[in-house]
C-alpha cells in the first residue's frame, strides 16, 4: 500500500497538534482542580513518588520484599480512592484528571516499534487525504449511498439493448464492488459517455470508499495532470503553486489514480507521450487507474495513438454512461 508522504506529513502534524492540545487542556483542567482542592496536587505527588518507592523496594529490601511491596500498594490503592472521592465530591468526572495516551498502542507517537504507522495516524491520513479530495470533489454529498437512479429512463434504447436505468444499475454494482474490494490487482476502469450522466459522482463514490479502507487516492482532472508534466518539462510557469515533479511523483505512485475530463485538454505530441506514461507506467507497477471521459475507446486511441488504444481495450473494463443529461433535467424540474 503506498502512502503519500506530502499527505502522511499533514496527517502526522494533525495528530501532534491534537496531542498537544489534549496536554493544555489536562495542565488547565490540573490548576483548576489543584487551586480549588490542594489535596489532590498532593495526592498526585505522592502516588508518583509511590511508584518509585514500589521499584525501590523491590531491589533494597532485605529478604522478601514482598510485604513491603503490598504496604506500599495499599497505600497507593487508599490514595487512588482518596483522590477519586474528592473529585466526585467537588462535582468533577472520576476521569477528568485523566491523562492516558488517546491510543495505547503506540502511545500516541503515531508509529509502532517497528517503524510503521499506528491504526491512529492511518485514521489521520484518511482524513487528511478526504479533506483534500473534498476541495475537488463533494465526498460529504456523493458516496454509493445516496446515488439516486430517478434520473435514469426506464425506456429501453435499442442501440444498447438495455434502458439507462438497467444500465447504471449495473454500473453502480461494478463500482461499488471495485471500490469495497480494491486493492493490487483489482483492474483499471473506464467511464465513457457524454456529460451529465454521473461519471464523475461515481468518480467520487470510488475515491471516497478506496480512501476510507487505507488506500492512497488521488483524483485530478486531466487538464491539471498534464500542466504539472509540462511545467516540469519545459520550465513552464504553474499557476497552480504546486511543486510539479512532487505532483507527477503522486499521480504515478499512488494507489489509486482518477484522472477526469479526460480529452478536453489542448492536444500534442508531448500530451500523447505522457498519457501514454501515465498509462503504461502504472500498469507495470500493478497500480489501479479509473478514467473518466466523453470519448469513445476509439476517440481515445485517434487522440492518444495505437498503443493508448490497445492497453485500454486490454486492461480497462470499460464502462459505458447513457441517458439523458442529469444537468438539464434536474433544471427543468426547478
Amino acid at each position: 500500500m503506498a502512502l503519500d508522504a506530502k499527505i502522511m506529513a499533514a496527517a502526522y502534524r494533525r495528530q501532534q497538534q491534537d496531542r498537544e492540545s489534549r496536554r493544555r487542556d489536562l495542565e488547565r483542567r490540573e490548576q483548576e482542580v489543584y487551586s480549588r482542592v490542594p489535596r489532590v496536587a498532593q495526592i498526585d505527588r505522592e502516588l508518583r513518588g509511590t511508584a518509585a518507592k514500589i521499584v525501590l523496594a523491590a531491589f533494597e529490601t532485605d529478604g522478601d520484599p514482598e510485604a513491603a511491596l503490598l504496604q506500599m500498594r495499599n497505600v497507593n490503592l487508599a490514595l487512588q480512592r482518596e483522590r477519586a472521592e474528592l473529585l466526585v465530591g467537588h462535582g468533577w468526572p472520576l476521569d477528568y484528571l485523566d491523562g492516558a495516551p488517546q491510543c495505547p498502542q503506540c502511545q500516541d507517537s503515531g508509529y509502532l516499534r517497528d517503524g510503521t504507522p499506528c491504526r491512529c495516524l492511518n485514521a489521520y491520513y484518511t482524513q487528511e487525504q478526504n479533506r483534500r479530495l473534498s476541495k475537488l470533489l463533494d465526498l460529504g454529498g456523493q458516496s454509493f449511498e445516496t446515488f439516486s437512479f430517478e434520473w435514469y429512463s426506464p425506456n429501453g434504447w435499442p442501440e444498447y439493448g438495455r434502458s439507462p436505468l438497467d444500465n447504471m444499475r449495473m454500473v453502480r454494482a461494478i463500482c461499488e464492488e471495485y471500490a469495497q474490494t480494491f486493492g493490487p490487482y483489482s483492474g483499471n476502469l473506464l467511464f465513457t459517455g457524454a456529460p451529465g450522466l454521473g461519471k464523475t459522482f461515481l468518480s467520487a463514490c470510488i475515491a471516497r470508499r478506496v480512501s476510507e479502507r487505507g488506500f492512497s487516492v488521488v483524483y485530478d482532472t486531466a487538464n491539471h495532470v498534464f500542466q504539472q508534466f509540462e511545467s516540469s518539462k519545459f520550465g513552464h510557469e504553474n499557476p497552480y503553486e504546486e511543486d510539479p515533479d512532487r505532483e507527477i511523483n503522486r499521480y504515478l505512485n499512488c494507489d489509486l489514480l482518477i484522472m477526469d475530463d479526460l480529452g478536453t485538454e489542448l492536444m500534442s505530441n508531448f500530451i500523447q507521450s505522457v498519457f501514454y506514461r501515465i498509462i503504461n507506467d502504472r500498469l507495470l507497477s500493478r497500480r489501479e487507474t479509473v478514467l473518466s471521459t466523453n470519448l469513445t475507446v476509439d476517440g481515445l486511441g485517434d487522440r492518444y495513438g495505437e498503443a493508448v488504444r490497445s492497453r485500454i481495450r486490454g486492461e480497462y473494463q470499460v464502462l459505458v454512461f447513457f441517458g439523458d443529461d442529469i444537468r438539464v433535467l434536474k433544471r427543468d424540474r426547478s
